[in-house]
């Protein structure tokens, strides 16, 4: 919207402000002319008012004028004083009382110029925001809409999401786009202008905001440019939306294949009928992502996988699977080191993330036929994932070794018995004497049962680590140099207390 700022900057207008420089972003409908002592008849908000100042007799009149532009909503008065040369102080006063910016109008400029400008520059506005209605309309794509944006207002722009994936732009690369969003997300996800980027948020309530970035600074932009920019803010949150329930609707097919990525059984028949839903060929080579949250609701992961999983190229299908969220990734095209990347994005928007942990567990890749399997390594990634310290995890079961795997895969009680039953003496030993021995052996087994390698670990002397692992063995009735004794004492000290 054409804002009274904006008039300020058409030249042949030579406009001269006298009152109300701190209103002057109020938005223009309209262009009205009156010589009315009471115009308040024929007035409607957001009208800039032209007067000769014809009705002017005395001071007295300067008050019923004002009053009424004032309760009708007027944009601003533009007056000019053909006759005296000079507009009268009690008219300003009582502008500055009203709130009504006064602009005053050169009395050697024709008011036929001052309407026809203003028309002008009204009609350009609206002109441009239906183009770019235009545009949003048709079948024209996010970058499509970016292009024609970008040449309506002058400045290249981008829609970026909080996590820092860049999701469309106007064919010019944006530089950082990690430490725009950082500073987005910084900001509260409000409006601002970072590194010469003004930035507008598009979809403030979903879990991952996005932003628009337009080059340049809105601090200088007219009114008809701020007012197109919230115009192509609202256009992109229109797109998102029209997307995502297309993408929701797309996802429903993959329910019975989420459902045994859950857990659940699924006889044959129902299998290969899901796999026809999904539009997933047999030889299909598949990956299980799962995202646990423990908010109760699998709908925050759902939306953090779909953030995630966005930029894959080939086919994903994200719902819930029980109390998780989970994503089955189908394709060969997966990214190197996928799991570092979503640690990355999503601490960039962690103080988004209304959960107190993010986990996330990769399985596979499988064929689908085998889609159980990969999402049991998905499930024990997850498992592993939790027992890590830090707010957010991220393991690919393909990194796991396997005993993490078979620790994974124990239940809690089985965990806790088989710790207890191992560790037991040593543990009531140093809860008692209130001794590290527990500790030791860990480092022992970690440096491959090396006294020298532990001893340096532990900053003790070797003589010292050693009878610190004989005393040790005696506690735990067994021979910690014997392999088998190593395993067993290893995988118990892996157990979660």
């Amino acid at each position: 919207m054409t804002s009274v700022r904006d008039l300020l900057e058409i030249p042949e207008l030579r406009l001269r402000v006298r009152t109300g420089e701190d209103l002057l972003d109020r938005g223009l409908t309209r262009i009205y002319g009156t010589e009315l002592p009471d115009p308040s008849r024929y007035l409607s908000a957001g009208e800039l008012v032209l007067s000769g100042l014809l009705w002017w007799r005395g001071p007295e009149d300067a008050e019923p004028f004002v009053a009424a532009l004032a309760e009708a909503g007027s944009a601003a008065l533009a007056a000019s004083a053909a006759d005296t040369g000079r507009i009268p102080a009690a008219l300003v006063e009582a502008c500055g009382r009203y709130g009504i910016p006064l602009l005053e109008v050169p009395a050697d400029l024709s008011f036929a110029v001052v309407t026809e400008r203003v028309v002008l520059a009204l009609a350009g506005a609206s002109a441009g925001r239906s183009r770019l209605r235009t545009a949003a309309a048709g079948d024209a794509s996010l970058t499509a809409l970016l292009e024609h944006a970008r040449a309506e207002l002058g400045a290249p722009c981008w829609v970026l999401s909080a996590t820092g994936r860049m999701v469309a732009g106007s064919g010019v690369e944006l530089v950082d786009t990690q430490g725009i969003a950082r500073a987005f997300v910084r900001g509260g996800c409000r409006a601002r202008v970072t590194n010469g980027y003004t930035l507008l948020p598009v979809g403030e309530r979903a879990t991952v905001p996005w932003a628009l970035a337009i080059e340049g600074d809105r601090a200088r932009w007219t009114g008809a440019t701020g007012s197109l920019a919230a115009e192509l803010a609202a256009l992109v949150d229109l797109d998102r939306s029209r997307s995502e329930q297309v993408r929701r609707v797309a996802d429903r097919v993959a329910a019975p294949l989420l459902r045994l990525a859950a857990g659940d059984s699924l006889t044959d028949t129902d299998f290969t009928t899901g796999l026809a839903a999904a539009g997933l060929p047999g030889h299909s080579t598949i990956r299980v992502v799962l995202a646990r949250t423990g908010t109760g609701t699998p709908s925050l992961g759902v939306a953090l996988l779909t953030e995630l999983l966005a930029g894959y190229p080939a086919r994903t299908l994200v719902g819930e699977a029980g109390e998780d969220a989970c994503a089955l990734v189908v394709g060969d095209l997966w990214p190197p080191d996928w799991a570092g990347k979503a640690v990355a994005a999503l601490s960039t928007v962690d103080s988004l993330i209304p959960a107190s942990r993010v986990l996330l567990g990769i399985g596979g890749p499988a064929a689908v036929t085998e889609l159980r399997g990969a999402s049991e390594q998905a499930r024990h990634a997850v498992a592993v994932a939790e027992g890590r310290p830090g707010r957010i995890g991220v393991v690919s079961g393909d990194q796991l070794r396997a005993h993490q795997l078979l620790v994974a895969a124990a239940d809690a009680d089985l965990r806790r018995s088989l710790r207890a039953r191992t560790l037991g003496p040593l543990l009531a030993y140093d809860q008692a004497q209130n001794a590290d021995l527990v500790r030791t052996v860990r480092v022992f087994l970690d440096c491959d049962a090396s006294p020298t390698a532990a001893a340096k670990a532990l900053h003790v002397h070797v003589n010292t680590l050693r009878y610190r692992i004989t005393r040790a063995g005696e506690l735990l009735g067994m021979d910690l140099t014997d392999f088998g004794n190593q395993v067993d004492v290893y995988l118990a000290l892996r157990m979660s207390p």
